[in-house]
């Protein structure tokens, strides 16, 4: 007969802002924290981009199911845990300089109506929502929504658009060919459309000003909460030098290329370097080519001055957070990441 687990309620203390909260009896760490507005890191909630992973320094936990790439057994063997999925089993204590008081604005469920819809790429749309007037949802740029499905199925979207420019929020949504939500987006959906949303969710926002050069990390869709990011740090009058790399696999996917360029206009502190991967003939690409992720090392191959901001495929996120530790020197407190995950139909801010 299995022994009985562990009754809880349990304390989780993270180190060293000495922060602690309660989780209960099979509560992972990280719902726990969102319930009591402690500001963790994380992304997908699902145990599959590994933004949440973090170093247990006390304690016992059980880990749910969940991405090898987001925490191999080796990882996890020296201690480190994914507080999405890991459930504790006593006490625990927690090592995490990201905690913070400030992020965790309320999370809340309401309801939303599609303003307006903007097809800008063959496989892009953009989203406009109206939220209820008096219902005012409060979020730091960067961080996302989700959409409640009839069925209770969820899916997640970074919001676009920084929150002073509110009280609409704008969604880049990317075709899935066979996704239940964006296939809807794509075929049926129509203005004045009612949908159920709940946020804000995530801990990928502007961090305090350091006064350090940042590197903007996007590939494809992944530039929906870097934009919210340049409107929070343009509506801040920031000083700060922010270099926007934007990598796609054909100009097209650079959806809001005028957008961009219009900012540097009155941003003299922005600088934009586009990226195209997999350019045609057709396309005239003459700009730089590549991996977007390797621009950077190419243009700065000592980041360890730098802050940088990354959102995308986690193949772009992962590539740059190896890369740029190991060979630009970036320490890892400096990269902030927001990678969507890609498994059919389940996704955040589909690349």
């Amino acid at each position: 007969m299995s022994a009985a687990a562990p009754a809880g309620p349990f304390q989780i203390t993270v180190q060293p802002s000495g922060r602690s909260f309660g989780a209960n009896a099979g509560e992972p760490i990280l719902a726990a924290a969102i319930r009591q507005g402690i500001g963790l890191p994380y992304g997908c909630k699902d145990g599959a981009c590994g933004s949440c992973k973090t170093r247990k320094l006390e304690g016992t936990v059980v880990h749910g199911p969940h991405q090898s790439k987001a925490l191999a057994p080796a990882e996890e063997a020296a201690g480190l845990v994914l507080t999405c999925c890991a459930v504790p089993q006593s006490d625990v204590v927690l090592e995490s300089r990201q905690v913070t008081d400030e992020s965790a604005f309320p999370v809340r469920k309401m309801p939303s109506r599609v303003t307006t819809l903007e097809k800008v790429s063959p496989d892009v749309m953009i989203i406009k929502l109206q939220l209820p007037a008096n219902d005012t949802l409060r979020y730091h740029a960067g961080q996302y929504i989700e959409f409640i499905l009839r069925d209770g199925a969820r899916r997640s979207y970074s919001m676009a658009n920084a929150p002073h420019n509110g009280p609409h929020v704008e969604l880049h949504v990317r075709h899935m060919p066979g996704g239940k939500f964006t296939d809807h987006v794509f075929t049926a959906m129509k203005e004045k459309e009612i949908l159920r949303v709940e946020g804000p969710f995530g801990s990928f926002y502007l961090r305090e000003d350091t006064g350090k050069p940042m590197i903007l990390l996007a590939s494809g869709t992944g530039f929906a909460p870097i934009k919210a990011l340049v409107e929070q740090l343009q509506f801040e009058g920031s000083t700060r030098a922010a270099t926007l790399y934007w990598g796609g696999r054909r100009p097209q996917d650079l959806y809001m290329e005028d957008w961009v360029r219009a900012r540097l206009a009155d941003m003299p502190n922005l600088r934009y370097v586009p990226v195209v991967s997999n350019a045609l003939p057709e396309d005239n690409w003459t700009g730089r080519t590549g991996f977007v992720h390797r621009a950077v090392l190419d243009d700065h191959p000592d980041l360890s001055g730098h802050e940088v901001y990354a959102c995308g495929a986690p193949i772009v996120v992962d590539s740059a957070r190896a890369d740029y530790s190991a060979l630009g020197g970036l320490p890892a407190e400096a990269f902030y990441a927001d990678a969507f995950t890609t498994e059919a139909d389940k996704h955040r801010d589909p690349a």
